[in-house]
């Protein structure tokens, strides 16, 4: 396809950070646009395993703290709408509201709530308002996590793939520091990816891993 042409639809404005990385080739340009999506693409199954496992870990730790398989039912008007989360606007409880919303008016089961839940919905878990009433109980959803990695730590992983989990869902780039090729940024995404796999399960992590060509797909600028 002619430069002008992609340039027509994808928008001038989305190519020149390209345009500029690759000293106004449009050649080398168009060549890195399409890695850049090739790179976003080698991440949709990692991080489509990345929440399912996290989803369900945490679900499974909070149906062992209250006790209660149904607890994403059941705690909407108990610990999610607890006096001390009023600032935050109830968002958890919120969330649940709207996918009670979204199923209807097919029947409500805890499971199908689960499913309706964004990868937001589980991070939000470790804010501190939600951390505290929940006696720290989530940090069992990662058995094998070094003694040192604290809420803090988990926060900062979990919230940095997240970010760049929405710029790949909205097709932002991920191959830039600055005005500079850089996939470092992404390279380090995937480590703490494995990492959180890992402190759930390290043997999920071979699972994880025969869908992951991520590697050499951020290899591929080399060859501008």
């Amino acid at each position: 396809m002619k430069y002008a042409r992609l340039e027509l639809y994808v928008s001038q404005p989305r190519l020149n950070r390209f345009l500029r990385a690759c000293g106004n080739s449009k050649t080398k340009a168009q060549k890195l646009y399409k890695i850049n999506l090739r790179v976003a693409q080698a991440f949709y199954p990692v991080m489509n395993l990345f929440e399912i496992f996290l989803r369900n870990a945490l679900y499974n730790r909070l149906s062992l703290h209250f006790n209660d398989q149904d607890w994403i039912t059941t705690q909407k008007n108990l610990f999610m709408n607890h006096p001390s989360l009023a600032p935050s606007r109830y968002f958890l409880r919120g969330c649940v509201l709207k996918a009670e919303t979204k199923i209807r008016p097919h029947p409500i089961t805890p499971g199908k709530l689960v499913s309706e839940q964004t990868l937001g919905f589980w991070t939000a878990l470790f804010d501190n308002h939600h951390y505290i009433l929940l006696q720290g109980s989530i940090m069992g959803a990662f058995p094998n996590k070094p003694a040192a990695v604290n809420r803090s730590a988990v926060v900062t992983k979990l919230k940095n793939i997240r970010e760049f989990r929405n710029r790949i869902y909205h097709n932002e780039p991920i191959c830039f520091r600055g005005n500079s090729i850089d996939f470092s940024f992404a390279s380090q995404i995937l480590n703490d990816v494995h990492d959180v796999i890992s402190w759930i399960d390290p043997k999920l992590l071979d699972y994880t891993g025969y869908f992951n060509n991520v590697g050499d797909k951020i290899n591929l600028p080399n060859n501008l």
